[in-house]
């Protein structure tokens, strides 16, 4: 039987801001809305997300958040390009496929690490880069990977803003505009592929921070450390 090798992580248990991070966010993003909504997934810290039915590299190799994005040589392989969209949802969907997919057929762990970053908010004061470079295995997993031509393709069934969040700007409409940062759950699935016509496919749910400034595109934030429903 062959073996199964693990597929690019999905948005790791525990994984979240760090606690000044967290206090920044939540006291320009929603000030004095976070007495009334406490419950808010994407400020719990800790708890399990949805089960999959891979691996994490916590098993086989650990994942290695990088804090500087590495310069590659060859562009950013077969990560795409953020869309030129300005809607929250519509960007969230397309950030959740880029995040789903990979190739290590002809994309190294650099590039697909420099690929990610460019979905990136350039405001530094809200982009948590380690929360979305946690996602790419470390060196060694990642070589395993491409010995065995894994990659992965995605589809994105839904988007929508979480009951919690959607009350949180009903309650005060104007507390988005402090950075028009906004909280989007994305539903979908994975494909994954290796040789010799191994594969399989498995349901995904993230929670994305995405920042839409009026007049502006979209860019990434960070990602949740829990799916909020």
């Amino acid at each position: 039987m062959q073996k199964r090798f693990p597929s690019l992580p999905r948005p790791a248990r525990g994984i979240g801001w760090s606690p000044n991070r967290r206090i920044v966010v939540a006291a320009i993003i929603l000030t004095t809305l976070l007495a009334g909504v406490a419950s808010l997934a994407w400020f719990s810290r800790g708890g399990s997300q949805p089960g999959r039915a891979t691996p994490t590299p916590s098993a086989t190799g650990s994942a290695a958040p990088s804090q500087a994005v590495p310069r590659p040589t060859g562009g950013t392989g077969a990560v795409p390009q953020p869309p030129a969209v300005s809607e929250p949802i519509t960007y969230a969907k397309a950030a959740a496929a880029m995040l789903w997919s990979y190739d290590t057929r002809n994309t190294s762990r650099d590039q697909q690490l420099a690929g990610m970053n460019a979905w990136m908010s350039k405001e530094t004061q809200f982009a948590d880069w380690p929360s979305i470079s946690a996602q790419v295995p470390d060196p060694v997993l990642w070589s395993r990977m491409a010995d065995n031509a894994q990659h992965a393709t995605s589809t994105v069934a839904e988007g929508h803003y979480p009951s919690a969040f959607k009350q949180a700007l009903a309650d005060d409409p104007t507390a988005i505009t402090e950075a028009y940062i906004y909280l989007v759950t994305v539903n979908g699935k994975q494909q994954i592929a290796w040789k010799e016509g191994g594969g399989g496919a498995e349901d995904r749910a993230v929670s994305l921070a995405v920042q839409c400034r009026p007049s502006h595109d979209c860019s990434l934030v960070a990602i949740a450390p829990r799916v909020a429903p």
